[in-house]
């Protein structure tokens, strides 16, 4: 790859992480305490011996955060992966439902779904996906433009041999970024950039993920502990699983 297309590709980088971190700490500073309650397991948490209201409030925020945060940075990739084919194969973005990304090469056009990671759906999502390649392949085939059309589910990082699924191929990791951009090093080159500026945003998210903490903290103490400080497990179990009402 050319120093112009890296130049390129590391300041879309360098403008997207700066996306990623703005909606990381917009999503610290929203979190609310009777969500988080819902959404978490409190009976894997009162197996693991916890006992004390921050420890309980710090792992629940932090489960919160760890599949929010996947779900944010997985989208900066497929949006990443887009743009370095455009540039260096002239792709676009598809129209097509549950596609990501077409473009030619060697009489060929392909249809790229893109996945952040290997482990990325249920078995119904991998059935919709075949679904949605084989509804795109049979519309690009009627065409008298296309010759031959080939689909294929990108995964941007792990380590696994490329695949055939009938459908479609899976390619994942370095051979993933290598297919779109024709440089085998480019799944190294996209590491260095992210770096930049991340000392000084993950200071200010740890300063607002402390302040929340401290929130959620004082909350749940009013609401779910007794007169000593102890975690009341029945009252928060009924809060989270409890019967609804009919009004509710």
């Amino acid at each position: 790859m050319n120093q112009s297309d890296l130049a390129l590709i590391t300041a879309f980088i360098n403008r997207s992480i700066d996306q990623f971190h703005a909606d990381r700490l917009r999503l610290i500073q929203s979190l609310k305490l009777n969500d988080i309650l819902r959404r978490k397991n409190p009976y894997l948490f009162r197996a693991k011996n916890i006992t004390s209201p921050e420890e309980l409030i710090t792992s629940f925020v932090d489960a919160t955060l760890s599949s929010s945060e996947e779900g944010l940075f997985g989208r900066f990739l497929e949006e990443l992966a887009i743009y370095v084919n455009q540039i260096t194969s002239g792709g676009q973005k598809s129209s097509s439902p549950g596609i990501d990304l077409e473009f030619n090469r060697d009489n060929t056009r392909y249809l790229v779904a893109i996945k952040s990671g290997l482990n990325w759906g249920n078995s119904s999502q991998h059935r919709a996906l075949e679904n949605n390649f084989k509804q795109a392949l049979v519309v690009l085939r009627q065409s008298r433009q296309v010759v031959n059309a080939q689909a294929v589910l990108g995964i941007c990082y792990g380590r696994a041999k490329d695949s055939d699924k009938g459908m479609y191929r899976r390619i994942c990791g370095q051979r993933f970024w290598t297919f779109i951009s024709g440089d085998p090093d480019l799944y190294r080159h996209i590491v260095e950039p992210l770096g930049y500026n991340a000392a000084d945003k993950n200071e200010l998210f740890q300063e607002q993920k402390g302040l929340t903490l401290k929130r959620l903290v004082e909350v749940f103490n009013a609401s779910f502990c007794d007169a000593n400080g102890s975690i009341n497990w029945q009252q928060l179990v009924e809060f989270n699983s409890g019967n609804l009402n009919s009004d509710e």
